[in-house]
């Protein structure tokens, strides 16, 4: 039996039957593809479910409908299958690198990443790709050949590198990373299984990474006008958006604040949707790719938005900044919860075996190699979802704030 593969993919498409492999080798599925098995492999880790306890932008929970990690990424990984079919892509591999692009990140959001890369900074800081590659390279303990979960290259490939190239053409960091340098355990992989790192990933990559962005427009806007933080009207003066809200008002009138709410998230999520497929079709049409290594060899990515599109994107996250992020109810959280994480990682490097169980013993094994132990603090903490970190909190303070 032959794994299924789709006759329909373009000739830019990743395909499965091509993969350079992974680091430990195995037989192929005789029933999956490369790209399905590693989906597959995502969905059941630990680190996966973990996402439904993880914040995704903090907002005061009133009620259980808010966004978590684990649905931002579902929907993600939706809108990436969405372009990718569109696009004659392999569909597999970009649900893949949707479902697996916030594995890496800590509990509270991105006020955990925060606090964690402050106090991790003596370190070598924290980096939630850095992390997502070690959950899927050495964290997740489920197989008995070998740690992680023994991913296809191209997988790991478009995890590392989805939001573009890590290394310059004449082979220095991106900016992002000018001051430290890449992430160790980006280099260390890299060092065992080389990842391209100056090249763009595929366009199955940068599909997800564009569903990425695609997700948290929708459904921050959908997340703060059901949490109260800004009002419908707010939203007239925002480009592209305040057009939508018109459109709305014009086709129907009097719409219940529910259903006209769900109306915009939705017509977002199309218009943004069309836009990169359409954008994307342009720049593969003109750059004439024949194969995925054509792709990566490009000196910009080719599934992206239109400059008007970006225009909009921009402006919706200049909206969302001030009214969404930093508004007071969703500071005086935030506070809170960065605080949450600087107790917890300061208390376990000043006194490692305040962990429990086999961290606290692995930390022993460790002893006298503080960057080693700092980053298995680190692996800790990183790896909790919120709820545990308040109970962690509560275990060695006798107390933990209510996050309201």
């Amino acid at each position: 039996m032959q794994p299924p593969y789709s006759a329909n993919h373009a000739p830019f498409a990743v395909d499965s039957r091509l993969s350079r492999g992974r680091l430990f080798p195995e037989t192929p599925s005789p029933t999956r593809t490369e790209y399905q098995r590693d989906r597959d492999r995502i969905i059941h880790s630990t680190a996966f479910r973990r996402l439904a306890h993880k914040t995704q932008v903090f907002v005061p929970h009133e009620g259980d409908h808010y966004r978590t990690r684990l649905t931002h990424t579902i929907e993600v990984g939706q809108i990436a299958r969405a372009i990718a079919r569109s696009l004659r892509l392999d569909e597999d591999l970009a649900e893949a690198l949707a479902l697996a692009h916030d594995l890496g990140h800590t509990p509270f959001g991105h006020t955990g990443e925060d606090a964690l890369e402050e106090v991790m900074e003596p370190y070598g800081g924290f980096d939630h790709n850095a992390q997502a590659l070690r959950i899927v390279t050495r964290l997740e303990k489920r197989y008995a050949d070998y740690d992680g979960l023994n991913l296809a290259w191209e997988t790991l490939e478009g995890l590392v590198k989805h939001n573009g190239p890590l290394l310059q053409p004449d082979g220095a960091p991106i900016p992002k990373y000018a001051a430290r340098g890449l992430p160790v355990a980006i280099l260390e992989f890299n060092g065992r299984l080389p990842l391209d790192l100056g090249s763009f990933a595929s366009a199955e990559a940068q599909a997800a990474a564009i569903a990425d962005d695609v997700a948290y427009n929708a459904h921050d806007i959908d997340d703060g006008l059901r949490a109260g933080l800004f009002a419908i009207e707010n939203l007239r003066a925002v480009d592209f958006v305040g057009d939508l809200v018109r459109e709305i008002d014009a086709r129907h009138p009097g719409l219940e604040p529910g259903r006209f709410v769900h109306e915009l998230g939705r017509r977002l999520i199309t218009r943004f949707v069309e836009d990169a497929i359409r954008e994307g079709g342009e720049r593969l049409a003109e750059a004439a790719p024949q194969s995925a290594a054509d792709v990566r060899a490009q000196d910009r990515p080719l599934v992206t938005f239109s400059a008007p599109m970006q225009a909009a994107d921009k402006a919706i996250k200049g909206f969302l900044y001030p009214h969404m992020y930093r508004h007071p109810r969703v500071m005086k959280v935030r506070v809170q919860a960065a605080e949450v994480v600087r107790r917890l990682t300061r208390a376990f490097l000043a006194e490692p075996a305040l962990m429990p169980g086999e961290w606290a013993l692995e930390a022993q094994a460790m002893k006298g190699d503080e960057r080693r132990v700092a980053r298995l603090i680190c692996d800790y903490i990183a790896g909790m979802t919120d709820r545990f970190a308040l109970a962690e909190h509560q275990r060695l303070f006798g107390e933990a704030p209510s996050l309201r």
